[in-house]
């Protein structure tokens, strides 16, 4: 059993904005949060579609010990309720509470209706055993023996993700503020992709560390960024979008961070995300159909213009346009969002590793909508959404017809947008039709990316 413990580098930061900390009780509730303030949900009488579970482990032995995780959990707790969440806070808890608490709150939101809307975070320590990615409970040790840690802690899969309700309808939403580096030789958690209704937000990439400050006043990097854009976003921001916005602030803080120090591990988050339909912040939406009422008829024009466009360089003209003429606009996080994933689509096309060409972006009058919507996806850079065009070649579905050039074609694109999945599953493709030096490349590719693949596969060269 192959295992790598991951820690997060604890450092001395001077101290900046930071307000007294408090300590959070130990334990938990169900149906109700320690706050006194009714959230919009409940003010207006109506019962909650919103369910958090907030996680956070402080205490681990020393030197393992994490300061801002209760700031953490206080601040993303205050910011979920403002936006209609009612919200299960469990604290420096060992595996055993951890699980029981899960185990109670996805019954109580797969009783939910279905359009619900879900979410789970956790700040603490983490690890990888076997390609799966675990959580560790408090007061373990996270340099202990391998036996120990797997049964000390969640496993990310198992025990939350597939536990989630996973509804097209819906929305399910995993976020881990957790280092992803490795004390040992291997990388640390793993990469992940998505199942369908579900988005997975990591606080930087695998086999990278996430910065803790050695003080309890400040939050961690990653959590200070998602309160202060969950704070700040129009309540016409998907979540979708959202969770991008905090991932270029988090690079442009700590890129741009006037220590030295920091900005040599300036954390890269990353997303996975399978998603249907578009969640926006807002509790009610602002028209028919969960679309955006726009003020402006030449906002709305300009916007559907981006939306449109199916190629990644049209992205970026009409995004930056749009943000040109309405930088204060409904959606100007959004075409920030579409501009920045764009730009790094675009880049990918220019690769010699990638074989994709502007046709493949181009829809046709009967291409499918399962197609179009991730074609538009592909476009703004998602590379769970290039893995799953390839797929779809691959295997002829969804109206879709079986083309191998395009499955590869698709599969190097999402490769060269990060996705350590694909790569691998593009190594094991070349391998069968015996080319040893394109599966050695995406294969060498899918370990830089993060990509442990499980002990299940046969993932050694031959």
């Amino acid at each position: 059993m192959k295992s790598t413990v991951n820690r997060r580098q604890v450092l001395t930061i001077p101290l900046a904005l930071g307000l007294p900390s408090v300590t959070l009780a130990q334990g938990y509730s169900y149906g109700s949060s320690p706050s006194t303030a009714a959230t919009p949900a409940v003010a207006s009488g109506k019962a909650p579609k919103r369910f958090a579970l907030l996680v956070g482990n402080r205490a681990y032995p020393s030197p393992f010990d994490l300061p801002p995780v209760h700031k953490n959990l206080r601040d993303v707790q205050a910011v979920l309720e403002k936006r209609g969440f009612e919200v299960t806070v469990v604290t420096d808890q060992d595996v055993k509470v951890l699980r029981d608490a899960m185990q109670s709150f996805a019954k109580r939101v797969q009783a939910a209706p279905a359009d619900a809307t879900v979410l789970f975070y956790f700040t603490g320590h983490g690890m990888q055993v076997d390609a799966e990615n675990l959580l560790l409970g408090a007061g373990t040790n996270p340099s202990g023996k391998e036996d120990s840690l797997l049964g000390n802690g969640l496993m990310l899969k198992r025990d939350l993700v597939d536990a989630l309700p996973h509804r097209p309808k819906g929305l399910s939403m995993v976020v881990i503020d957790a280092c992803r580096t490795s004390l040992r030789a291997e990388g640390g958690l793993n990469q992940v992709e998505a199942p369908l209704g579900c988005l997975i937000a990591f606080a930087t990439g695998a086999g990278k560390p996430a910065i803790a400050p050695a003080v309890e006043t400040q939050n961690t990097f990653y959590t200070a960024s998602l309160v202060k854009v969950m704070q700040s976003a129009s309540d016409d921001t998907t979540f979708s979008d959202l969770f991008r916005l905090v991932k270029l602030d988090v690079q442009q803080t700590m890129l741009n961070h006037p220590i030295q120090a920091i900005r040599n591990v300036a954390q890269f988050p990353f997303i996975a995300e399978n998603t249907q339909i578009r969640t926006r912040l807002a509790l009610k939406p602002s028209a028919p159909g969960g679309e955006v009422a726009f003020e402006n008829t030449d906002e709305k024009t300009l916007w559907k213009q981006v939306e449109d466009s199916y190629w990644p360089g049209d992205v970026v003209k009409r995004a930056d346009e749009y943000l040109k003429r309405f930088p204060g606009g409904k959606l100007a996080g959004s075409a920030q969002v579409a501009r920045e994933g764009a730009t790094d689509a675009a880049k990918a096309m220019q690769r010699n590793d990638v074989r994709l060409f502007k046709s493949a972006f181009s829809p046709k009058p009967e291409t499918p909508d399962t197609l179009l919507r991730e074609l538009r996806k592909a476009a703004w850079g998602d590379k769970d959404a290039a893995a799953r065009i390839a797929r779809m070649y691959r295997r002829g579905e969804d109206g879709v017809s079986t083309d191998n050039n395009r499955f590869e074609g698709w599969m190097q694109f999402a490769s060269a947008l990060g996705n350590g999945i694909a790569s691998y599953e593009l190594a094991l493709y070349y391998r069968g039709q015996d080319q040893p030096l394109l599966a050695a490349q995406f294969e060498s590719r899918a370990r830089e990316l993060g990509y442990t693949p499980p002990p299940t596969l046969d993932h050694y060269r031959k």
